[in-house]
């Protein structure tokens, strides 16, 4: 079971302090306006869905009452925004998931804290009342309410739905910006993201990196883990971008099965190795100390070269002065990425 503390793990990581590539994007967008009464069918078929990171419903049931009292009186309500996914035809929910969930919930006379969704604390005739308690004149008037949408697709950049980033961060956070893994998570739901929590939640890795991140750090560490055993040599600043395109590979991955055995070799290794903190050169685990000692260290493992005094070397590594100043300041330029790698290398491979 994966362990939940309250207190964040501390890591340094350079993604977050690059400045970010100013994108000029190509948006379609157009507004419809959608009855009800199919908004219900289309949220429990998933064809309408929300970000996995952001499903959980935190609306009370007098909210969600009094936003179905405003269309039973006529009301005006915020519109919605989605995402189409050209491939699948589903959308995105971008803005808008707690209203739309609220009348699933009340059209399918769902369980509302565990008890049947009816409306409170509105009023009269509606006070108490289940959908199917309702007049039938206010059924239909409830059914036939409308909500609008804006829809909207990226035209440009081509090969990316970079555009969900901005569009999500701006309209849910008023312009503070959201954790990366979280985006990532939301734009390829699906066998990738299910595939870095079964990962996160395995033993070898708790016991290396510790409590579970809330912002999902410790996913966006193995993701590096494996973007840079795969194309280390391909790689190219911003490290956002980058673990932002190879998520995006690995979204349309069919088979992780090579991928979860280096992982558990390694982090395995890790877990009985008998090295204290093998990333963490001080108190907090150092991203770019993580990439070139878990990669290099896998890549011996894969080889069957890992020297027998492989645990002196790694300590010896992280108190290398060399080693410790590339890891501590532009670690995202691809000159010090390479050198880094290399001094890892140097270190812990047999002479």
């Amino acid at each position: 079971m994966q362990m939940t503390l309250e207190s964040e793990p501390d890591i340094l990581d350079d993604a977050e302090d690059e400045q970010s590539i100013q994108t000029s994007f190509s948006i379609t967008s157009f507004g419809t306006d959608y009855p009800v009464e199919i908004i219900a069918p289309r949220i429990r078929s998933s064809d309408w869905y929300a970000p996995l990171f952001r499903r959980n419903f935190v609306w009370s049931l007098n909210q969600a009452s009094r936003f179905i009292e405003s269309l039973l009186l006529g009301l005006p309500v915020p519109g919605i925004f989605l995402f189409k996914e050209i491939k699948t035809g589903k959308h995105l929910i971008i803005d808008g998931q707690q209203r739309t969930k609220s009348l699933q919930l009340y059209l399918d006379e769902d369980r509302f804290a565990n008890k049947k969704f009816r409306l409170t604390n509105v009023s009269n005739p509606y006070n108490g009342k289940a959908f199917s308690e309702l007049d039938l004149a206010d059924q239909r008037r409830l059914k036939d309410s409308i909500l609008h949408a804006t829809i909207f697709r990226q035209k440009s950049p081509e090969g990316d739905n970079s555009s969900i980033y901005e569009v999500f961060e701006r309209i849910n956070t008023g312009g503070s910006k959201l954790p990366a893994q979280e985006i990532r998570a939301c734009i390829n739901h699906g066998p990738a993201v299910e595939f870095l929590e079964k990962m996160a939640s395995k033993e070898v890795w708790r016991s290396v990196f510790g409590s579970s991140s809330k912002w999902l750090k410790d996913q966006e560490l193995i993701l590096r883990f494996f973007a840079f055993i795969d194309r280390e040599a391909n790689y190219s600043n911003p490290m956002k971008k980058f673990l932002d395109e190879y998520m995006s590979s690995l979204h349309t991955k069919n088979n992780f099965r090579n991928l979860e055995r280096q992982f558990d070799e390694t982090f395995g290794f890790f877990h009985e190795s008998g090295i204290a903190k093998p990333f963490r050169p001080e108190r907090a685990l150092v991203a770019a100390v993580f990439d070139a000692v878990s990669v290099q260290t896998s890549r011996l493992i894969s080889a069957s070269t890992l020297p027998r005094d492989y645990v002196d070397r790694c300590r010896k590594l992280l108190t290398d002065t060399h080693f410790l100043n590339l890891c501590s300041s532009a670690t995202a330029d691809p000159e010090r990425v390479r050198s880094r790698f290399a001094t890892a290398k140097s270190f812990l491979q047999k002479q």
